[in-house]
């Protein structure tokens, strides 16, 4: 449909007019009531007794004030033609400035609205400061900063993210490289030296696989659920106990405390949680170490909790070891893994709806808690 803009300034003057209109014809309205009921006329009928004995009589169709009556409903009727002419012009005034105070109020959205369009993923950084008045501009003001602020932290995080990936991928690529120019260089190459040389290249593309398998899992579990089941997390905690190869005799001791927990989800993702709490609380240990794995239910909640031995872990350290790619120990640069076991156990359980929880464990270690909200079997 063509014609005036549906812009909000224009609807604020048709409702500033509107309501100019209503409350004008209705004090015209009232004025007119008032003035008529004033203007009946009625004679006094001459008497020469009290006043109060006096009595008042209306107008006769022969009597000789009935010209006057008349002339006084002329006058009635010229007065709300004119009051109604004098409520048009007010009605035009009304708009006009309607008009310029809509424009006025407006002028914070539209300041707003002008430097929103004008952040981008560049200068995400910025911000509205809008400077007014506690209202609801300012609430919005705030708000959209806010929002601003939490999308400059993602955008950071996703920037070192992708960092961190293309250093660890691009790691394990130029050390196959060096081999194979190694290997090319050499004038007299035996059988040995390219069996030496195809090992440690399986073993180098073996850690990017597992490296690609985490990214991948990571990707999916900040993706969120598409469904949930069914899921016992004591079974399931079981099920990777098992499946682990037994310890050696300097490896950590497992300690399983294995209670009912049930919650909803997706098994696979849960499984690979336990999973990666198990594997780090073995790998970060020590010689003749422990590992406690418990799970159970409380408060609402199916909680599985893995606890271990280790190296002391400093407090203000253990949140930054939840971000993808973070070790307690950075000059590990060989062993395989990448610093993303917790940071992957981290998004599976938000994704769930749950929370994960470390504290250092007194003595040296971590304590993990994995909280996800209760369910049936």
């Amino acid at each position: 449909m063509g014609g005036v803009p549906r812009t909000v300034r224009m609807r604020l003057t048709l409702l500033y007019g509107a309501l100019f209109t209503v409350s004008g014809a209705g004090l015209l309205g009232i004025t007119f009531l008032l003035v008529r009921r004033n203007a009946v006329f009625k004679v006094l009928v001459p008497c020469f007794g009290r006043e109060e004995d006096c009595p008042y009589r209306p107008l006769g169709p022969q009597d000789p004030m009935r010209a006057l009556a008349r002339q006084q409903d002329t006058l009635l009727h010229e007065f709300l033609v004119q009051s109604g002419i004098a409520l048009g012009i007010m009605l035009v005034v009304s708009l006009v400035l309607g008009w310029f105070v809509a424009g006025r109020a407006l002028r914070p959205l539209r300041t707003m609205t002008a430097t929103v369009r004008h952040i981008s993923a560049r200068n995400v950084h910025e911000r509205l400061a809008f400077a007014g008045p506690r209202d609801e501009l300012k609430d919005l003001a705030d708000t959209v900063d806010g929002l601003l602020g939490r999308l400059d932290a993602a955008l950071d995080a996703q920037k070192r993210f992708v960092a961190n990936a293309a250093h660890e991928l691009r790691t394990p690529l130029t050390l196959e490289r060096a081999l194979l120019e190694e290997t090319l260089t050499d004038r007299r190459p035996t059988l040995e030296a390219f069996r030496a040389t195809f090992e440690r290249i399986l073993t180098i593309s073996d850690q990017q696989a597992r490296l690609l398998e985490s990214l991948l899992t990571l990707a999916t579990s900040e993706r969120g659920l598409e469904s949930r089941v069914p899921v016992d997390l004591a079974a399931l905690t079981e099920q990777v106990l098992a499946a682990r190869p037994e310890p050696s005799a300097e490896g950590p001791r497992l300690d399983p405390r294995i209670a009912p927990a049930a919650t909803a989800g997706d098994p696979a993702l849960v499984e690979r949680l336990v999973a990666n709490l198990v594997d780090n609380a073995v790998r970060y240990n020590v010689p003749g170490g422990s590992v406690e794995v418990a799970t159970g239910s409380r408060d609402g909640t199916a909680v599985v909790s893995v606890s271990n031995t280790g190296p002391v872990v400093p407090a203000e350290q253990v949140a930054r070891l939840l971000e993808p790619f973070q070790r307690l120990d950075r000059s590990a640069r060989g062993d395989g893994h990448h610093g993303l076991g917790l940071s992957i156990a981290h998004a599976i359980v938000l994704a769930h709806g749950g929370t994960l929880s470390a504290r250092p464990r007194p003595g040296g270690g971590l304590v993990v808690r994995a909280a996800f909200p209760a369910g049936r079997v």
